[in-house]
């Protein structure tokens, strides 16, 4: 009888890892490591590629930042999947065993945050915070989405990512002090998205600009607004004194990136509203703003979203028109 019930047992065993191979296989493949550059004293940030999410890069496409403190690690929009926070948290741990501090989220596209899964892997009770309207679209399943087009677009590469948002909220204007330093929030209320905050470390002079400002790169506006995003540029470079500025995506560099991207979407804008008098349709207009634009033609990005930009910025245009 034991060596039936030993027997049965095994069998039982068996099956069960059997039916679990796949859950746990069900995970993609670790990313690569990328280089973490020192942009201010214990500040770095790992450059991500430009392109859009494709299985080579495995999602990996924004800039995760990361500040060692006196007493601990704050990380700034830890990338796009568990795969990138982890990653994220390698170099971290190349450099310092301190502990996680808090995670700050920009906005609600999840490029940029839903590496927040390895953060909370090895720090539960970490604070992460964001702005309130991310909070909510997250709660209305903005995550979900965003896992699964990372999952289309890099053929499951990401596999294993669960969205997890922020636990805090910013509203913004408010002032932080996290590892002995000083996090100013910055918000405005319709930029890239509704959601965007920017934060400034003003004992670093470094901005941290989200997908506001992006350079050598132009970004998606589905979400976006274009005079809102002009005027909450022209209120950052009249209010913050920053010397380092980084972008969602792009190189770090100073305020040549807010006024390079200003000029594209006031060209956008602008275009539009000129070519809106004349009577033009967007797809009419598409060309001349185009040929306007000749400067961003290299930029990644510039050929896949201008005839989206222009109309997004046609309906603006056409909204306030009644």
């Amino acid at each position: 009888m034991s060596i039936r019930i030993t027997h049965r047992w095994s069998l039982l065993v068996a099956l069960v890892l059997v039916l679990a191979l796949p859950a746990l296989a069900a995970r993609g493949p670790d990313l690569p490591d990328y280089p973490a550059e020192e942009v201010a004293p214990g500040l770095y940030v790992i450059h991500g590629p430009v392109a859009y999410p494709t299985p080579e890069n495995q999602g990996f496409m924004n800039n995760p930042a990361f500040l060692v403190t006196e007493t601990g690690v704050i990380v700034v929009d830890p990338g796009s999947s568990v795969q990138t926070g982890e990653m994220v948290l390698r170099q971290i741990r190349k450099l310092t065993d301190k502990p996680l501090l808090a995670v700050l989220n920009t906005h609600v596209h999840g490029d940029h945050w839903l590496g927040n899964q390895a953060m909370i892997a090895v720090a539960p009770e970490v604070p992460i915070y964001g702005h309130p309207k991310m909070l909510e679209q997250i709660a209305q399943g903005a995550g979900e989405q965003w896992v699964a087009l990372m999952l289309r677009a890099t053929d499951s590469a990401t596999e294993g990512t669960v969205a997890m948002g922020p636990t805090r909220a910013l509203e913004g204007g408010e002032t932080l002090t996290l590892g002995g330093l000083t996090f100013k929030t910055h918000y405005y209320p319709h930029v890239h998205t509704t959601t965007d905050l920017m934060f400034e470390l003003p004992e670093l002079g470094v901005l941290f600009l989200g997908d506001n400002a992006c350079n050598r790169r132009i970004v998606r506006m589905d979400d976006g607004s274009f005079p809102g995003s002009i005027a909450a540029l022209d209120g950052v470079r009249a209010e913050v004194q920053a010397e380092i500025l980084i972008p969602g995506h792009g190189r770090t560099g100073g305020w040549q990136i807010v006024d390079d991207y200003r000029t594209y979407l006031a060209g956008v804008y602008e275009g539009v509203v000129e070519l809106y008098e004349e009577g033009l349709s967007d797809f009419d207009m598409k060309p001349i703003i185009a040929e306007r634009l000749a400067q961003f033609h290299d930029w990644p990005g510039f050929a896949e979203e201008l005839g989206k930009h222009i109309s997004l910025a046609y309906l603006e245009v056409e909204a306030a028109a009644f």
